[in-house]
């Protein structure tokens, strides 16, 4: 399997897996891309699935990096996937696909870890910054996926006053090679800077950095896995069949690797882009105008995105077609206010405490009656002054959680400045 970049649409310059892992961002500054989609076996997926998350996992793992021999692909994959997914039930029509019971509470933890030993075991033994931009839970996903791996220095840039003091703690308590950055910005200024180093040849040529973010395809690929899964346990428990999967957003990684799924043979009818106020891909949907802009500050933090790299893969995925993607795509957003709200209703209709983000999903089900999922991406825990506003409750702390609450925290104050950050990766 080659790598191609989203802007080389002549497919002049193929890159191997690990020249593009380690890239993360194509030369060009577009995001890398399989040359061609591979195809599964649905009822193999089906028959893994009842036996494990990752049996299933390891045959799909093989598929997409298919020149990993099988033996190690089959370890790198247990080893990152020993944690339960869960698809609840609330009432008949309403189910939600849970994916924070991995180390860090978060559906992160699905690509940052496959993401961590991929790089471990494709590395030479050279030094190397793992840079990532954080509107909330990738930072700490990153942060523990890479812990400890040799050779690995993990910088991790995150928005000041902008992410809840539990993701905040996740990043800045771990220490070792570890060393999360608090920026004088937004998240976009992170995703700025994070960018702006890739496209810099005078620092790249100093210094070998790639990223952990949804652009490098590490991270982005594996989360397509759990859609499969999803999908199988949906099916065993509805007797239904192309359920309509809605995916609280911000980035855009996680429906673009859904929409990856759909195209291995996944069937799915189609997905609900579900947002808070960072309405920039629903408003694309509705007018098929694409308007980039600062983003707001929302109770659903890790969504709070206002220039989604993610989009250039959905638009390759539908072959830079608008009516192609309407037809498979339907958007949605909704104020604060709203999803207080929805917190409320869920914890009170069915004693469920739901985070923010999760009760984004559950809003854009509502309004569409959707036949399917919702995609619950964090533990309500994360939460706990939003939680606190909506129910009136404090969330149970996993010990996970509260142990990281508990340690002193350290981290580097930055400006948004892409000069001085250049200075501290080479330094």
């Amino acid at each position: 399997m080659k790598y191609y970049s989203t802007k080389d649409r002549e497919r002049l310059h193929p890159f191997s897996l690990k020249d593009a892992a380690f890239a993360g961002l194509a030369p060009d500054g577009g995001l890398f891309i399989p040359e061609y989609i591979p195809q599964v076996d649905m009822a193999k997926v089906e028959a893994l699935a009842e036996k494990s998350y990752a049996d299933m996992a390891v045959y799909l793992a093989q598929t997409v990096f298919d020149d990993i021999p099988a033996e190690d692909m089959d370890r790198l994959v247990r080893d990152a996937y020993n944690f339960p997914i869960v698809l609840n039930s609330f009432a008949e029509g309403l189910y939600n696909l849970e994916l924070f019971h991995g180390p860090t509470y978060a559906f992160k933890d699905f690509g940052a870890r496959f993401m961590g030993r991929m790089l471990g075991y494709l590395g030479d033994g050279q030094p190397i910054i793992i840079l990532a931009a954080t509107s909330g839970d990738t930072g700490s996903a990153v942060a523990h996926g890479f812990y400890g791996v040799d050779n690995v220095k993990v910088v991790i840039l995150y928005p000041d006053g902008k992410v809840s003091p539990l993701q905040e703690a996740q990043m800045t308590t771990l220490g070792g090679n570890v060393s999360p950055l608090k920026v004088a910005g937004n998240f976009d200024d992170c995703q700025r800077l994070v960018k702006t180093m890739f496209n810099d040849r005078e620092l790249r040529e100093q210094v070998r950095i790639t990223s952990a973010n949804s652009i490098n395809l590490l991270r982005w690929l594996p989360q397509s896995f759990y859609y499969f899964y999803a999908y199988c346990q949906w099916k065993k428990q509805t007797g239904a069949s192309e359920p309509v999967v809605v995916v609280p957003s911000g980035n855009y990684g996680n429906l673009a690797a859904g929409m990856f799924a759909k195209r291995m043979g996944l069937p799915i009818k189609g997905f609900v882009a579900a947002s808070n106020a960072n309405d920039v891909v629903p408003e694309y949907l509705l007018t098929g105008e694409y308007r980039p802009r600062a983003s707001v500050r929302t109770v659903a933090n890790a969504m709070d995105v206002g220039a989604p790299s993610n989009f250039e893969r959905m638009l390759w995925m539908c072959g830079d077609s608008y009516s192609n993607m309407t037809s498979e795509i339907k958007g949605f957003s909704c104020s604060d206010g709203q999803i207080l709200d929805a917190i409320r209703e869920i914890y009170e209709k069915y004693g469920y405490v739901s985070d923010p983000h999760s009760a984004v999903g559950y809003l854009a089900t509502r309004h569409y009656g959707s036949n399917g999922f919702w995609l619950s991406t964090a533990h309500a825990a994360k939460f706990t002054e939003i939680i606190q506003r909506a129910v009136g409750i404090t969330p149970d702390l996993p010990s996970g959680l509260a142990l990281a609450m508990g340690k002193e925290r350290c981290f580097t104050k930055v400006s948004a400045d892409a000069s001085r950050l250049a200075d501290y990766l080479k330094g």
